[in-house]
């Protein structure tokens, strides 16, 4: 049934707002602090999220992939980005880009992640990168949105249902961040330390297309 977004109870975004540019504005003109480490803390900004939906679900997978035009992609194999109908039939998808997290962005230290900075939540990678792609799959349909810093330039597209769940968050950091590039060892170790239920493959295709992909050590799955 379909109901008013007013009356839909807030968890981790406000769903009253699509966007909040005061809070978009903030996280640009604060790079070093949204993004201590460069692409990478975004990147792990992503891979929270992931390793969230692996933690619900006793276990889960995500793919980060490095692509030749210096963009990042990280997808999952979770439940999707939580959508719904409001009360004149349309879809609204979670705020999740373009609006705070409630949980962290005013509480900084909630959690921390691998590389010993605050978590913050995804609105820190969309401000922070010249384009994002946000594709969405779920039980009832899929969709894909594009945004720029943050700021969403379409509305939610749908794509073909292939049968599979699960978020693709492709984006381009701004270029004075500097280029995004695989973690180290140590690194590597930190994401399994720290996020031990959601396995994670990279696939470098900044480098020779026959490149092996590279895998995190992961946990006991359970």
């Amino acid at each position: 049934m379909n109901t008013s977004r007013a009356s839909w109870v807030n968890t981790t975004h406000d769903w009253s707002s699509a966007v909040d540019a005061d809070h978009l504005a903030h996280i640009r003109q604060r790079p070093a602090e949204f993004a201590p480490d460069g692409p990478w803390h975004l990147v792990l900004e992503v891979i929270a999220y992931a390793a969230d939906e692996a933690s619900s679900r006793g276990g889960g997978r995500c793919v980060v992939v490095l692509h030749p035009d210096g963009s990042v992609s990280v997808g999952d194999d979770g439940r999707g980005t939580d959508t719904r109908l409001d009360d004149h039939g349309r879809s609204v998808k979670k705020p999740v880009m373009a609006t705070k997290d409630l949980r962290f962005f005013d509480s900084p230290q909630a959690e921390e992640l691998p590389d010993g900075h605050p978590r913050r939540g995804m609105s820190a990678v969309a401000a922070l990168s010249e384009w994002l792609v946000h594709t969405n799959r779920r039980l009832d349909g899929a969709w894909t949105q594009r945004y720029a810093y943050g700021v969403p330039v379409t509305g939610l597209e749908s794509v073909e249902v292939d049968g599979t769940t699960g978020t693709l968050v492709r984006f381009r950091p701004d270029e004075s961040l500097g280029p995004v590039t695989v973690p180290s060892a140590d690194g590597l170790s930190r994401l399994a330390e720290t996020w031990p239920l959601l396995e994670v493959r990279f696939d470098d295709r900044q480098r020779s297309c026959s490149a092996s992909p590279t895998m995190m050590p992961s946990g006991p799955r359970r």
